[in-house]
């Protein structure tokens, strides 16, 4: 891997605030971007191969076909190419209630999430809000805000230290910027990219047939899970609280995606039944 000097890492993070930028296209919001499509899908199929390499896959086909199905229309939903994608929908056998999904359109379901989702609806809402954030390319936005913010201290530091400033007074001065960046930057943009993706997730999985009422039922349970966590506004995520109470006013404005979208699929569905009905007849 190519080495730049420290002065040029933080002068090209400087740089890239002012010029790298991208636009989420279902939302509109700019952001920052230092990292290439090709780039992110890289590190994704990367990361993806690794995964299977360590987790057990599961060899249940009822529910391989299951999430094939819900991920294959999800997909669909999205209505766009995603730079370098090369869907795959693995499910992991694993008591985890959990998705992922990285650059280059891999998905990950482990069995935990589809014991605790009572319906193809929940899954769908699960899958739809990690595809988002693909779609949206949260992850490679998230590197960008770090090198950003690692940019930035790294001037201030060379910036007191060529003005000789007490090595003590330099780290606490560097201490509190970093303190600062997480809390007023770094988090609330985390926080934003969850609650973006459970809208932008919530179209997909309306497109794709599946109700967005579900997802406030498959949260309240998720809530229901207990387990210790931060305050608000020390968390990567919105409080279950504050997820549900967003989630609730957003579903109603996908009803008639989803009412459309339902239509649609049963009506392909029943063609697809009578043509095998009429196959099995001619061949009797």
């Amino acid at each position: 891997m190519m080495k730049f000097p420290l002065v040029s890492i933080g002068v090209l993070a400087l740089a890239g605030l002012l010029t790298g930028c991208a636009t989420v296209k279902e939302t509109g919001r700019t952001q920052l971007m230092l990292v290439s499509p090709g780039e992110e899908a890289q590190m994704g199929l990367s990361a993806f191969a690794q995964i299977k390499k360590q987790e057990k896959i599961s060899t249940d086909r009822a529910l391989n076909d299951r999430i094939q199905t819900i991920g294959k229309r999800i997909a669909a939903s999205v209505g766009r190419e995603i730079p370098n994608a090369q869907w795959e929908f693995v499910v992991f056998d694993s008591a985890a209630v959990n998705a992922f999904a990285l650059p280059g359109g891999k998905v990950g379901v482990y069995t935990g999430l589809t014991k605790l989702a009572s319906s193809d609806d929940e899954i769908a809402i699960v899958m739809g809000h990690e595809i988002a954030h693909v779609t949206s390319r949260h992850g490679a936005e998230r590197t960008s805000q770090n090198y950003a913010v690692a940019g930035v201290g790294l001037i201030a530091a060379i910036g007191m230290e060529a003005r000789h400033v007490d090595p003590a007074k330099r780290n606490l001065i560097l201490g509190a910027y970093g303190l600062g960046a997480t809390v007023g930057y770094v988090l609330p943009f985390s926080r934003l990219h969850e609650s973006e993706a459970d809208a932008v997730g919530l179209r997909f999985a309306a497109g794709a047939g599946y109700d967005p009422r579900a997802a406030v039922t498959f949260w309240r349970k998720m809530a229901a899970q207990g387990g210790a966590k931060p305050p608000e506004l020390l968390s990567t995520h919105p409080s279950d609280a504050t997820r549900i109470a967003e989630l609730q006013k957003l579903a109603p404005q996908f009803m008639p995606l989803y009412e459309q979208s339902k239509k649609r699929f049963e009506s392909v569905e029943k063609a697809a039944e009578k043509a095998e009905m009429e196959r099995f007849m001619k061949g009797k």
